[in-house]
């Protein structure tokens, strides 16, 4: 039995590539599948490399990745060509949600597209938000990243016309329930139309922006 099938048609059928979650896996396992991939000649995005995993990588292999140790993501192979102007606004509501948002930009930024970030804009400083709400606007879907009592995504969804994706962070004290209330929140919101992926998936809600922005019309 093969220790790995990479599914390498997986963006042929749905218009994204597979994507390697490097967490649980061994450095060998890592190794070997970033080596397969690059003797292909192709692209591939690597997701929850965590500092430690990635100094633990072989030399020749870490040479071959573009690493982001604040996203935890690297890219491997070669780039798509950027788009000049963003579609999609990242919004973080603290600096603590960082690692997730910078997740979000950096799959957007694998598929070529061009990000707009604006971070900490969280309603605890509610004027922070307002001042730059034209800005975030101006794209065509917003990705609102967000822990504690993720309030924010409520606010987004009833200033913005663009799909708002709401991404629940682990963020936050006691009660927050590492995540499981911004979740909650989320799912619970009065913004009509909010969708929410799962606690600190920053890439899921990527990946359901690029579903909307590559939908075929009809």
């Amino acid at each position: 039995m093969n220790e790995f099938d990479l599914d390498l048609l997986r963006a042929e059928r749905v218009g994204l590539d597979e994507a390697l979650f490097c967490a649980g896996k061994t450095d060998g396992q890592v190794e070997r599948i970033v080596q397969t991939v690059a003797a292909e000649g192709r692209s591939m995005l690597l997701t929850r490399l965590d500092s430690l995993r990635h100094a633990g990588l072989a030399g020749t292999v870490r040479s071959l990745l573009d690493y982001d140790p604040v996203s935890r993501t690297a890219f491997l192979g070669p780039r798509r060509a950027a788009r000049e102007t963003a579609r999609v606004a990242v919004v973080c509501a603290g600096t603590s949600d960082l690692p997730v948002s910078r997740e979000a930009a950096r799959t957007l930024e694998y598929y070529g597209e061009k990000v707009s970030e604006f971070n900490d804009v969280g309603v605890a400083g509610l004027h922070r938000l307002l001042g730059r709400i034209a800005g975030i606007r101006a794209h065509d879907v917003i990705i609102a990243v967000a822990g504690m009592d993720a309030a924010i995504v409520s606010v987004l969804g009833g200033l913005v016309k663009a799909p708002v994706i709401a991404v629940p962070t682990s963020v936050g004290y006691g009660a927050a329930r590492g995540g499981e209330t911004a979740l909650a929140a989320s799912l619970a919101s009065c913004a009509a139309g909010v969708v929410v992926v799962n606690i600190d998936n920053g890439f899921g809600a990527a990946c359901a922006a690029m579903r909307i922005l590559n939908r075929d019309p009809r």
